[in-house]
């Protein structure tokens, strides 16, 4: 089963349940899955591949987090929990990211690899390394973690 039916299934489920947020948040999904198929010039009942399926659901994560870090520096609390809770349950369909000494190993071999010996390509070794990762790692940790090797 794709991943796009799986949260299409979702919605059931969460409705038996009486989960108000999974069950908004599924419903956002899947009007994000049929907003990225219709971009893409498909049908809105065409299926999405796995791989789009989690680019937008990354998306959808990515979008949470700033909300959270805004709605935190404005002080407002009660709408940051309500996005951290709805986080959690995206975050649930995201494959499991990498630690940060998984992601220190590869930047070192990237490191030798590519002779990188100073700030002038921390660009170049990030995009490296986002690479290899092959998306279980984010990009800010990457960043981090690739300047700390260079400091």
């Amino acid at each position: 089963m794709s991943l796009q039916q799986k949260i299409k299934d979702e919605i059931k489920d969460a409705m038996k349940a009486k989960d108000e947020v999974r069950l908004s948040v599924v419903r956002g999904l899947v009007t994000a899955f049929t907003n990225e198929l219709v971009a893409k010039g498909k049908k809105p009942t065409d299926e999405l591949t796995d791989d789009e399926a989690l680019a937008v659901i990354k998306r959808g994560s990515k979008q949470r987090q700033d909300s959270i870090s805004q709605f935190k520096a404005g002080g407002r609390d009660d709408l940051a929990a309500k996005e951290e809770a709805e986080l959690k349950i995206i975050e649930a369909y995201l494959p499991a990211q990498m630690s940060v000494e998984e992601i220190k190993k590869i930047a070192q071999a990237k490191i030798t690899e590519l002779g990188v010996t100073d700030k002038s390509k921390i660009g170049i070794l990030v995009g490296a390394v986002m690479k290899e990762c092959k998306g279980l790692a984010d990009g800010s940790v990457v960043k981090e973690v690739v300047e700390q090797l260079l400091a």
